[in-house]
């Protein structure tokens, strides 16, 4: 039940109990991450104003120009959790290899490891379209310790123990889960504290938006071409055509079709033959949350939190969204599962 003027940390100290482990290692680590947030979307609320916005001058791993908040995010994000020696590593999808981190007793102790990327969208920034922070947690395979491996790293997205994403949008909101349902949260910019807004997050049941680039129509396989002319076709006892909406930022994508139901579609295509979203620091998380709100995640043959990464920064396609309507375009891929 949602109690009026619920607190972020309120509702983390309420819930902790239901962590699978409760040293209360998630929690600390669950607010080291509001608190970068809080940071980043100050800065993002600038835009415009001081030069944050434009090219960094830089590409990163995957050969994409790093923007000047990418910069700015990532190592803010990075900064405050080597602060508050929380975790045992950090991968991102800004950096080339992963960072181990030991405490100031020179140990490593810490259970928990993060994947993010730091700002989705930040292409968007100049345009002041909302982007967003996507981030994953899962506790270590290899002993305590000892540095971590990247095997620690290179774990199914069903073994995540919580993950979630930050919309700097109209208003900025903090949504996450740990395994027991999806939360959101509003900060209150007055006061930057996060307040419950957004109890047990729900894809509805049936939905009638698609979200695609249809400029890269050419290039997609054909059951997903197929399934587009079908969410056009016009079939008014089915509530078709249905809409198309595409912002171009993940987080924003999938947060309006997760409250108005929608499927989110990056397929391959011909220029990129294993897809564009990154599995570790991108499709995990968002499956993840999918489904603890009854929607769907699946690189258009295969669920996405059975697929066994093997490089940090490994590219899929992804279909996520409202379970009906991936199950439908999961029919038209069947049709040419070996093109």
């Amino acid at each position: 039940m949602k109690k009026a003027n619920q607190t972020l940390g309120e509702f983390i100290i309420e819930n902790q109990k239901s962590f699978k482990y409760t040293s209360g290692e998630l929690s600390r680590l669950i607010n080291s991450i509001r608190l970068a947030a809080k940071v980043v979307n100050h800065e993002v609320n600038k835009a415009g104003l001081v030069d944050i916005t434009g090219n960094a001058g830089e590409t990163n791993v995957q050969g994409e120009d790093q923007q000047k908040l990418d910069v700015y995010a990532n190592e803010r994000f990075i900064q405050t959790l080597i602060n508050r020696e929380i975790v045992c590593g950090i991968a991102s999808e800004e950096n080339d290899d992963y960072i181990t981190i030991q405490g100031q007793n020179e140990a490593h102790d810490n259970k928990y490891v993060v994947l993010m990327d730091p700002l989705d969208g930040s292409s968007n920034i100049d345009v002041n379209v909302s982007v967003g922070t996507i981030f994953s947690i899962y506790r270590r395979k290899s002993p305590v310790g000892q540095p971590v491996e990247i095997d620690d790293f290179l774990q199914p997205g069903n073994q995540q123990v919580a993950a979630g994403y930050i919309i700097y949008g109209t208003s900025t909101m903090l949504v996450y889960t740990t395994g027991h349902g999806v939360n959101g949260f509003t900060l209150n910019p007055a006061i930057g504290t996060y307040y419950l807004s957004h109890p047990n997050m729900q894809f509805p049941k049936e939905g009638n938006i698609y979200s695609i680039n249809e400029g890269n129509y050419v290039h997609f396989p054909q059951g997903v071409k197929d399934y587009i002319k079908y969410c056009q076709a016009e079939v008014e006892s089915d509530n078709r055509p249905y809409t198309s909406r595409y912002i171009g930022s993940l987080v924003s994508d999938f947060h309006r079709n997760m409250i108005k139901g929608g499927i989110y579609m990056y397929p391959k295509t011909a220029k990129a033959p294993q897809g564009k979203l990154r599995l570790l620091y991108e499709c995990n998380p968002m499956a993840f949350i999918a489904e603890q709100a009854g929607g769907k995640a699946s690189d258009g043959y295969q669920r996405i939190l059975d697929i066994q990464p093997t490089k940090l920064h490994e590219r899929v396609p992804f279909f996520c969204g409202t379970q009906s309507m991936v199950n439908k375009a999961e029919e038209f891929m069947a049709n040419y599962k070996n093109d």
